[in-house]
């Protein structure tokens, strides 16, 4: 049996790897903040699927709950073997226009809840030697987007988490790698009007945005044995646009 904890699962990305993973074998703690009826729908799916799991509501912006979440995990399961650092929150503003309270957010979250997390599986990955951290990370780490000054400088925070957590890890067997997806078909695109996703349609090579199953299947090789000499890595799933 290997354990998984997927923090933001009940939607979107998060959603989608708590699925994919389940169906590699892994036991998927689905973590939530908000909806617990949506977390509960994710558990059902891969219950049907013939995987297993949990749920767990904890804020991962709050190093209180992440390390009781880590305790009662562990405590259940005996083990941690994969984290994905999913949970996160989109503010996007001109920097005139930015406020301090979506400031704080959005590093809270993005941010200081990778730190929490990873922290917190990682003291159980010690013991094992050996784990897997995958960070989602964002192609608006590397690529310059007007009005996303403060998410963009998250997610730069976040590759550069990712490469010195590689570096400070991998002599216990812990690997860390990130993904940086970019329009990705979730209910942020979906809020998008027409005309809007037919702008950023015209700047993505392959015209079309991602579904968020390809990104799962990137975690997913992330997680698997196959490439267990990679590490410190940022995976770019785009279509192009950052080209």
């Amino acid at each position: 049996m290997k354990v998984a904890i997927i923090t933001g699962a009940s939607r979107g990305i998060g959603r989608a790897c708590a699925i994919r993973l389940a169906k590699d074998g892994f036991t998927v703690v689905i973590n939530y903040s908000r909806s617990e009826d949506e977390a509960n729908a994710v558990l059902s799916q891969i219950k049907a699927d013939g995987g297993d799991g949990m749920i767990y509501k904890a804020d991962v912006s709050d190093p209180a709950q992440v390390k009781q979440m880590v305790k009662d995990i562990d405590k259940r399961y005996g083990q941690i073997d994969l984290l994905v650092n999913n949970a996160g929150i989109v503010r996007d503003s001109f920097l005139l226009m930015m406020n301090n309270d979506d400031l704080d957010k959005c590093f809270d979250l993005n941010v200081k809840g990778y730190f929490y997390c990873a922290q917190q599986v990682g003291l159980k990955m010690f013991r094992k030697k050996s784990g897997v951290i995958i960070n989602m990370s964002s192609v608006s780490g590397e690529l310059a987007l007007a009005g996303q000054s403060v998410y963009s400088a998250a997610k730069g925070a976040v590759n550069s988490l990712t490469r010195v957590l590689a570096k400070e890890l991998g002599a216990k067997g812990i690997r860390v790698n990130a993904v940086a997806p970019g329009f990705i078909e979730t209910e942020m695109i979906n809020a998008l009007s027409d005309e809007k996703k037919e702008e950023y349609l015209k700047d993505i090579p392959l015209h079309r945005f991602g579904k968020a199953e390809e990104v799962a299947a990137v975690v997913s090789m992330l997680a698997s044995d196959e490439l267990s000499y990679m590490t410190g890595q940022i995976i770019t799933l785009d279509g192009g646009i950052s080209l």
